[in-house]
């Protein structure tokens, strides 16, 4: 046997380990943010008048009052070593779509070989790094270094355990010695405070006084793949590139849709559990978990949080989703596109807008048609993907989101939005002019499906539309082309800030209706047509997956923006740097930054892909096919035989062109003059030669003999486990 049907072999004898967490010994409440810095936490350890001002800052939005930092460095430090931590790290979110931290001891010399726990309000409050080292689209170089961590307390700080102790984790910000954001979460609590700010100058104008911040509300969807361990190591794509490079179709896929919703196989039930005992101990408030549509993927998901929070949360998901998968024998892959001919992953991004006080905004209620603030809300938004589908689109944007979006599984690349038939219906009645008064609309009774023993079964208002990027679900917007592998601050921060404008558009609209003494209601129903007439052509409730629909996009001016080096050119558009620019969320220099580095990540992860893809071919591949033929050829005899020799002949020849074509495309990345010419030159030259020599490499795996091939093949990686 060779090394892949050992690993098959080992598989089979696999059984579910006995993990750490075992709900069945815990109470589900006390084990819930038990390693959590908490409210209750900080009011019980800090003094009253330290605690007051410290939640001032985390609910009001203040400055902090750098008084306060070591009292609060004291406590966090007494109740972190309570529970084993001997580190603290400030935690961060460099612009390499993963967390980033260094860990510093407690442990201070104090002469004649003592030593004492110190953790001061300075070194809670900032930390230093070398900026260099993280992507920075030019912002730092090696002799301008020098990059700031600075404590987020919006964000409670929690203890991280392992083998042997643990540490104490402080959410922070990341920015260069210039003051320019080197990380995803400062442009987004930046975008948090526009967003409230435009919001609750809406509120005001409809008479709300009580509410003094809006909050942004997110929940993530997070899919995944996983693979036996096991297997994955005979992959070296998977290794590398977190996809696989080759593979021919299995005889079974997804085809006959019994994975979706199917009972949960023990082994991957196993992790599940401990995935979510070790995520709920850090105050993560996990859901649901269940299979998703491609065999072997499976998706985790969390109740709603206040957005910082959440996007928190969802790193470390990722985190301990890869953490766990390694003690259970699997390989967690969050790639979107890991296997050709099976759904990819994404991570749907629920967002909604409410006030401290508990309403919702996107909440239509009984009657949406006369509820005038629901409706200046939610046009509001439609109103922002309007003018913004490009930032939108960008904000989804990834090498390796590229290959899932627009594969007849995912929302395309146009962005649309659904909000159903009922609403759009309300919508275009108050467009055309006749008011908001009116509109009939369903009743219980209309809307009651008649069921077996249940006496009262009534469908929803709206449909659900899976193939629509931005689709209204009830009292949130789902944004559902965002890669599972990406850090969803990114998309975030471009929903808040084009939501922001709009609401400043809305607002200043109503403000001048009403200093020309117009009536309040006759004013918003002028607005709301005015934006509604300005954004309908992005409104769309049909099958987003058609051919049909990109046609009759092209037709309403929506742009069509294909893959990632297409939505290069937006962060630096004269639009993108005056909605940025005028809210203080990115300056100029930022927005270079980030365009720079997403180009250098497309054409570093291409450039590893072709690599990895031809050394898989040239040491695997090819002496594989050549034993294969070593192995026939004495056996052939007959005319009709050797006419087999004489097709993998053609096809070896194949794979050697192939070979050689790709490794010339490669040789001409050297010529191209700058960045966005490699990027475009990758996407359009050795993409290309990447998929025709998987064509070739596919068709071999179909007649080469099964104890010769040496990688596994999909029915293996996709049903054992």
């Amino acid at each position: 046997m060779n090394a892949r049907q050992n690993a098959i072999e080992f598989v089979g004898t696999q059984t579910s380990p006995n993990g750490r967490g075992d709900f069945r010994n815990t109470s589900l409440t006390e084990l819930y943010a038990s390693h959590v810095f908490t409210e209750s936490v900080q009011k019980a350890r800090l003094p009253a008048e330290v605690f007051e001002s410290l939640q001032q800052t985390v609910k009001r939005g203040g400055g902090l009052d750098p008084s306060i930092a070591p009292a609060v460095a004291a406590a966090m430090r007494d109740w972190a070593m309570e529970r084993g931590a001997t580190h603290y790290s400030h935690w961060f979110q460099p612009m390499t779509g993963e967390t980033a931290e260094k860990h510093d001891s407690f442990l201070t010399p104090a002469g004649d070989l003592k030593a004492i726990a110190k953790f001061s309000g300075n070194e809670l409050v900032r930390g230093e790094s070398d900026a260099s080292s993280f992507p920075s689209g030019g912002l730092r170089a090696t002799f301008e270094a020098r990059g700031y961590t600075a404590w987020d307390p919006s964000s409670p700080a929690f203890i991280l355990e392992n083998p042997n102790g643990a540490t104490l984790v402080i959410p922070t910000m990341f920015v260069s010695w210039t003051g320019d954001s080197l990380d995803q979460k400062t442009p987004m609590l930046r975008s948090l405070d526009v967003l409230n700010r435009q919001a609750l100058r809406v509120l005001r104008l409809f008479g709300n006084e009580t509410a003094s911040r809006v909050e942004c509300t997110l929940g993530v969807e997070q899919e995944y793949f996983l693979i036996d361990r096991q297997i994955a190591l005979q992959r070296p794509d998977l290794l590398v590139c977190g996809r696989t490079l080759f593979g021919a179709r299995p005889p079974k896929g997804q085809e006959l849709d019994d994975n979706y919703f199917g009972a949960i196989p023990e082994r991957v039930l196993a992790f599940m559990t401990e995935v979510e005992f070790e995520l709920m101990r850090l105050g993560v408030p996990i859901k649901t978990r269940h299979n998703e549509a491609a065999p072997g993927q499976f998706e985790l998901a969390p109740t709603f949080e206040t957005t910082n929070l959440a996007l928190d949360h969802q790193m470390l998901v990722m985190q301990f989703l890869r953490q766990v998968a390694r003690r259970h024998g699997f390989l967690c892959l969050l790639h979107e596109k890991p296997f050709a001919g099976v759904n990819g992953s994404g991570k749907h991004n629920n967002w909604s807008i409410g006030t401290d006080t508990g309403e919702n905004l996107l909440d239509p209620g009984d009657t949406p048609e006369s509820n005038l603030q629901f409706l200046v809300f939610c046009s509001a938004v439609c109103r922002a993907v309007y003018r913004y589908s490009k930032l939108l689109r960008l904000s989804a944007a990834s090498p390796q989101n590229d290959f899932r979006l627009g594969a007849a599984e995912a929302p395309p690349a146009i962005m649309s939005v659904y909000l159903g038939k009922d609403l759009t219906d309300i919508l275009d009645f108050i467009a055309d002019g006749s008011g908001s008064g009116a509109y009939p609309h369903e009743d219980d009774a209309e809307r009651a499906i008649p069921m077996p023993i249940l006496r009262r079964f009534t469908r929803h208002a709206g449909d659900r539309n899976r193939t629509s990027p931005f689709a209204f679900t009830g009292n949130k917007f789902e944004f559902r082309a965002v890669g599972s592998s990406q850090n969803s601050a990114a998309a975030v921060t471009i929903i808040n800030t084009i939501a922001a404008e709009s609401l400043d558009f809305a607002a200043t609209r109503i403000e001048e209706g009403l200093a020309q003494g117009k009536e309040f209601k006759s004013v918003v129903r002028e607005l709301l047509r005015e934006m509604i007439c300005e954004y309908r052509p992005v409104l769309f409730n049909g099958d987003n997956y058609s051919m049909e629909w990109v046609e009759e996009a092209a037709e309403r001016g929506l742009p069509n923006l294909k893959d990632t080096v297409d939505c290069l050119p937006v962060y630096t558009e004269e639009d993108s740097i005056a909605l940025f620019g005028k809210y203080g969320v990115m300056n100029e220099t930022e927005l270079h930054s980030r365009q720079e580095i997403m180009a250098e990540n497309y054409c570093t992860i291409r450039n590893i892909e072709a690599s990895a893809m031809l050394r898989i071919a040239q040491t695997m591949i090819f002496p594989a096919v050549l034993r294969y033929k070593a192995n026939i050829l004495p056996a052939l005899t007959s005319i009709t035989q050797k006419k087999v020799l004489s097709e993998l002949d053609v096809k070896i020849d194949l794979l050697i062109q192939g070979i050689d074509e790709l490794k010339k495309q490669l040789a001409g990345v050297k010529a191209q003059k700058n960045v966005m010419e490699r990027a475009q030159y990758y996407r359009d030259t050795v993409l290309k030669g990447m998929y025709a020599l998987r064509v070739i490499v596919d068709n071999l795996e179909m007649i080469t003999d099964d104890e010769l091939w040496p990688l596994p093949k999909y029915m293996e990686l996709l049903f054992i486990r």
